[in-house]
This record gives C-alpha cells, sequence and structure tokens, in this order.
C-alpha cells in the first residue's frame, strides 16, 4: 500500500484496501474545478478510480443520485465498486486516461465521437429523473454573470466595475438570459465537453460521461452548446453548424416546433454559449486567484475568443447605450 505524503490519502488508502480486500497502490490523477481528487488504484491487474471527497467540502449523494439515474436512461457513467458517504469516497470504474481533448490532440477523428455524444445526449434528454432536479433559471444565470464581474475583471482585466457598472451589466444581459430560459426543458450534464467524455477501454465507445454532479433542469440547448461551442476546443463553424442541425433534426417533434427554423435553433445554441463563456471566464478566475489553481489562466483565451465571436455573431450590444457593457464583456479598461 502506497499511501502517500497526507493524512487524507493515508485513509483513503486504508479504506479501499479493506474495501478490496487485498493491497493497494494509489496515484493521484488529475483534479477537476473542485475540491475533490482522484487517484488511480492498482490492484493487481485490475484498475479502478478513487473519488476522494472531503464531506466538509464536498457531498458524494448528488454524484450517486445522478450516477444512478444516468445509467437508467442508458448512458456510459462509471459503473461504482464501493462507496463510504461519511468519509467521501467512491470507488469506481476506471475509463482510463484518453478524454475526448487528448483523442483529438494526438490526431484522432471526431466524427465517431460526435456522433456517440449526441446519441447519448438525446438518451439524457429523454429521461425524467425522480425527483425533479434544480432549475437553471434566471437567478442562477445572473449569479454566474457574478463570477465574470467579481473575479474576471478585477484579478485578469484589472477593471474593477463600480456599482453602476454592475447593475447596467445585469440590466442589459438580462433579455439574453430571460430567452434562455424560455427554452424547453431538459435534463442538463451542466459539463458536456471534451475533458468530461472518455474513449473507455479498448472499444473506446461509447464515450464514458464522468463529472456529472452537478446536472440540472436546463434549457434543451446547453449540453450541445457545451459541446460544440467547448471552452477546450476550437471547432470551424461549418462543422459546428452541422452537428448542430443533426441534433435539431433528430429532436423530438414538439421542440422542434417551439423553433421558427433551424437558424432560430442556432441561434438559441449560440446565445446560450455566450451565457456559458461568461461563466465559464468567470470560474477559471476564481479557481486561478481564489484557490490558487493558476492553470486555469491559460484557458481564458481561447473562451474569451469564442465569447466574442458570439457576441458579434448575434449582433448583440451594438447600440451606443450598450458601450459600457460591451467594453466589460470585451474585458478593457475605461481608460
Amino acid at each position: 500500500m502506497n499511501s502517500g505524503g497526507d493524512v487524507r490519502q493515508a485513509q483513503a488508502a486504508v479504506w479501499v484496501q479493506t474495501a478490496l480486500n487485498q493491497a493497494v497502490t494509489l496515484t493521484p490523477l488529475a483534479g477537476d474545478a473542485s475540491f475533490r481528487r482522484y487517484f488511480r488504484v492498482s490492484c493487481g491487474d485490475a484498475r479502478y478510480v478513487l473519488m476522494d471527497a472531503p464531506p466538509e467540502r464536498e457531498n458524494v449523494q448528488p454524484f450517486l443520485a445522478v450516477r444512478d439515474w444516468m445509467q437508467q436512461a442508458g448512458l456510459h457513467v462509471p459503473q461504482l465498486v464501493a462507496a463510504d458517504k461519511q468519509q467521501g469516497f467512491l470507488l469506481l470504474e476506471d475509463f482510463g486516461d484518453t478524454t475526448w481533448a487528448v483523442y483529438l490532440q494526438a490526431g484522432g477523428d471526431a466524427g465517431p465521437l460526435f456522433a456517440d455524444a449526441l446519441h447519448q445526449l438525446h438518451a439524457l434528454q429523454a429521461y425524467t429523473p425522480e425527483p425533479p432536479l434544480e432549475a437553471f433559471d434566471v437567478a442562477r444565470m445572473q449569479r454566474e454573470a457574478d463570477l465574470f464581474l467579481d473575479w474576471y475583471l478585477p484579478q485578469v482585466a484589472q477593471n474593477t466595475p463600480t456599482l453602476d457598472e454592475h447593475a447596467m451589466f445585469h440590466a442589459r444581459l438580462l433579455p439574453c438570459l430571460e430567452k434562455i430560459a424560455t427554452l424547453p426543458r431538459v435534463p442538463v450534464h451542466l459539463d458536456y465537453h471534451s475533458r468530461n467524455l472518455m474513449l473507455a477501454g479498448e472499444k473506446q465507445l461509447p464515450l464514458g460521461i464522468i463529472d456529472f454532479q452537478d446536472a440540472v433542469d436546463g434549457p434543451v440547448t446547453y449540453d450541445l452548446a457545451s459541446l460544440l461551442y467547448d471552452c477546450y476546443q476550437d471547432y470551424p463553424e461549418a462543422l459546428r453548424r452541422r452537428i448542430s442541425e443533426a441534433f435539431f433534426a433528430a429532436l423530438p417533434t414538439e421542440t422542434r416546433a417551439f423553433f421558427s427554423d433551424f437558424d432560430g435553433w442556432h441561434r438559441a445554441l449560440r446565445l446560450t454559449a455566450m451565457q456559458r463563456h461568461i461563466k465559464a471566464i468567470g470560474i477559471f478566475s476564481r479557481l486561478a486567484f481564489r484557490d490558487g489553481k493558476r492553470q486555469f489562466l491559460d484557458e481564458i483565451p481561447l473562451t474569451r475568443k469564442h465569447l466574442h465571436e458570439e457576441i458579434a455573431a448575434l449582433g448583440l450590444f451594438t447600440g451606443v447605450e450598450d458601450a459600457a457593457v460591451r467594453r466589460l464583456l470585451m474585458g478593457e479598461t475605461s481608460a
């Protein structure tokens, strides 16, 4: 048993060894944007993943609840091997190291990945979880916009907005958020992108889905916007439109009928992506300056590029009265 240097890791190693009833080795894996840590557990020829979620910081119950109903919906989520909710330890199936992002970086073909991701996304949207999920509403979107105002602007852009600018930002953004809130509602993964979709095992497909514990009841566009307008990828817009059209064509008739046509759907998709980019830039900044995870600063430039592209494509904030909010969204100073 290799328990490493910290007490928590030593406790985890003892728990895993007891659960599996044999000696194990723990190897740290990359963490995520939370207080959770992950370890690869080696036990003879078997491999597992240990989630370490300190109970005072993280609750494993939402993860377990979402994992259960997503499995029932037909999604490829990790099998649960063992759990200790009180200590915050979960032992899970190991999907390996090849994320969608890693696969593409190595020159892999994204076509089969998109096909499978869309298939699983339709399955997710067709399911009705019990009890109902928390609503992704205007109030939540406004709180997410505050991350941009409170973390990105002062810490990264060196531009602390005034109270008037803060209020103006929310007022000008509100119509966009209200449009998103009117879209048809479905179960939403909330982080359905290239770092949370894994090419699992020798077969690689279906994609393994991870980091799903924050699932909500939200707009039908949200997860596809996360995938196509990924903070970590820069797909050609022609590819995005082609995949968006295929997804739209496969939606239930009543959902398609909500939109005037494909162009109306795709505009709603890009509007959703814009909202997500504002949130992501704020989260990356908070991770860097509150949590000391400075590597997330490297993700901001591409996300800002996407944000500016959405604003331009949607023709938003172009009036004289929008000059101040446009300046804030561009991360510019008032000088």
